[in-house]
């Protein structure tokens, strides 16, 4: 098979011509497979000795996925190898399926719904799936040690708007061969969709924690007003300080449990995710971010117990900006649900101005997959945060409880609690030292009065200096009057 010549300019090429022309929209799977409920989707197999480099030196392979029930677009994908491009072709033996009929048209197809990477990143001997690309511009990877949980994006655009989202599309991959020495991957892919192409660079490094280095250039067919950069997408349902509506075994269920942000001035910032009974948009100004992520901290079976969901094995998500990002604003969307099948939390960096049309806008960031974010220096962290009414109160105030580790009888001595609230009254706040996580305890009696929002900030200071990360919540009356 002949190959065409390929380079990461060649993608950039592709999309700057595609943005001169009006949006077309991908084709589709034929009804004979989006009609596929999804227990039979679900049959559909990639046959494993079909895998691409399965049996080659290489450390890594490439399984495909299947159109059909959900996955409704059609996708190409190429492999490179020595500079040339080759289409990957579908054959009567890439898939087992429970039919016939669905295998003779999958090779009627010849495209694809996404692709998932193999690597032995737990044990020597077996090669993992760690990174899967699947549905519209979606993405998601695992560490050592970990289960699939949250997702990332290429792109969002207009998420939560009045007018609707739109979702673009990873229409077109192209994976580059690894020598047999090389513990990474290069995939590259075009995005479309009707406001905007770009052309994607995926630099992907499995291990502990797994890394993706994203280098992307932007085509605006259109001035874009609401454009998320570094997008993550996870589930929050319940947790201490916000627990479930209905009674539940599990004291905690969730992909994530807060947005972490470094600002650009260094200051930290944690903020718990809450499942809110109204849709709520936060926007958290910066200038030249240093990094933002969902995570999830709590490793401990005993704090979620689901022996089958497993959330103390799911990863939390690191975005580190590699170029100045400008003005902006970190953005989080929470949205009310009642299912964890659902994914409710948003979060994204929306440039100050947009994207203009015409105008081609590069960004370039790390995307790592850690249990956790890097302490800082102090290793001072906000372990847990927990909130209702408080206990033996006549005035029926309400009361927060914020954990934090590593600190020391004498450091507690010496913190001053800076508590403030946008609306309302703080009655109380106090410190006591908490032996069982050698920490504190922050303990903030609230007085909402007739507000029904209040965003409420707490910073430890020693001489008037931070030693932990500002801790920022947003108080909803109808969220707490359960």
């Amino acid at each position: 098979m002949q190959g065409q010549a390929f380079n990461h300019d060649t993608v950039i090429e592709l999309a700057r011509e595609l943005a001169t022309k009006p949006f077309q929209e991908p084709a589709k799977a034929p009804e004979g497979l989006t009609k596929l409920d999804y227990s039979t989707y679900r049959k559909i197999n990639y046959q494993q000795e079909a895998a691409i480099w399965e049996n080659s030196p290489t450390r890594f392979s490439i399984q495909l996925f299947a159109p059909g029930f959900l996955y409704k677009d059609l996708v190409d994908i190429n492999v490179v190898e020595n500079g040339k491009s080759y289409p990957v072709k579908i054959s009567d033996s890439s898939f087992r399926v429970p039919d016939s009929a669905i295998g003779k048209l999958l090779v009627e197809v010849g495209k694809y719904a996404g692709m998932r990477l193999h690597y032995p990143v737990n044990r020597p001997d077996y090669k993992d799936e760690f990174v899967v690309f699947q549905g519209a511009s979606y993405f998601r990877a695992v560490s050592k040690g970990q289960h699939y949980g949250l997702s990332s994006r290429g792109l969002a655009i207009d998420v939560a708007q009045p007018t609707g989202e739109e979702y673009p599309l990873f229409k077109h991959f192209w994976i580059e061969r690894p020598s047999i020495h090389q513990a990474a991957i290069v995939v590259h892919a075009l995005l479309d969709s009707k406001s905007v192409t770009g052309a994607y660079r995926f630099g992907i490094y499995p291990g502990s924690p797994t890394r993706i280095d994203v280098d992307s250039i932007l085509f605006p067919r259109r001035d874009i007003k609401h454009v998320g950069l570094g997008t993550l997408t996870s589930m929050f349902m319940h947790g201490p300080l916000d627990p479930a509506n209905e009674r539940d075994y599990r004291p905690a269920v969730h992909d994530s449990e807060a947005i972490a942000m470094i600002r650009g001035n260094g200051e930290r910032v944690w903020r718990p995710l809450t499942n809110p009974q109204t849709l709520q948009v936060s926007g958290f100004m910066d200038e030249n971010p240093k990094g933002f992520g969902l995570i999830q901290r709590h490793r401990d079976f005993a704090y979620y117990q689901d022996l089958e969901a497993r959330y103390h094995t799911r990863p939390s998500a690191w975005v580190k900006p590699l170029n100045d990002w400008g003005k902006g604003q970190v953005q989080l969307v929470e949205i009310p649900s009642n299912s964890e099948a659902n994914d409710n939390i948003v979060a994204y960096w929306q440039p100050e101005n947009g994207l203009k049309q015409g105008q081609p806008y590069s960004f370039s960031y790390r995307l790592t997959w850690p249990d956790d974010i890097p302490p800082a220096d102090n290793k001072v962290r906000i372990v847990r945060s927990a909130g209702g009414q408080k206990l033996f109160d006549d005035n029926h105030n309400r009361e927060v409880v914020i954990d934090y580790s590593h600190l020391s009888s004498e450091d507690i001595k010496q913190i001053k609690v800076d508590v403030r609230t946008s609306k309302g009254h703080i009655v109380e706040s106090r410190i006591e030292p908490n032996p069982e996580i050698n920490g504190a305890r922050i303990f903030i009696t609230f007085d909402p009065q007739d507000a029904d929002l209040a965003e409420l900030r707490v910073q430890l200071k020693r001489d008037d200096k931070p030693v932990a990360a500002t801790w920022l919540y947003r108080w909803n009356s109808k969220d707490w009057s359960q």
